[in-house]
């Protein structure tokens, strides 16, 4: 179903006192101090492993295994892909970013 390369995004449910601008469904805890969200994560499949699972990619370089079944994990929509590209990571980014004051 998911391939190499494909960008996908996988939605978080977080707990806060204060949602940041990209939380949806906000929702007050029982108590009522904190919420909680859900937050959509844009990252990219790094590789398809034996068994079902993916190693996603995030954008700072990070990587989480998911299952390919979870709920929460889908295909990034045509638009989406469009208006959210710059959130998603480039395959070949392995390495953290040079500075660019860095003398050569």
């Amino acid at each position: 179903m998911y391939e190499v390369g494909d960008w996908v995004i996988y939605r978080v449910t977080k707990y806060s006192r204060h949602p940041g601008p990209r939380a949806k469904k906000i929702t007050p805890t029982r108590q009522g101090d904190d919420y909680s969200y859900l937050v959509d994560k844009f990252w990219i499949v790094a590789e398809v492993r034996e068994g079902g699972d993916l190693l996603l990619r995030t954008r700072r370089g990070k990587t989480r295994e998911i299952a390919a079944e979870d709920p929460q994990l889908r295909r990034a929509r045509f638009w989406e892909r469009w208006l959210f590209a710059s959130k998603f990571p480039a395959l070949e980014d392995n390495e953290p970013a040079a500075d660019p004051s860095a003398g050569d």
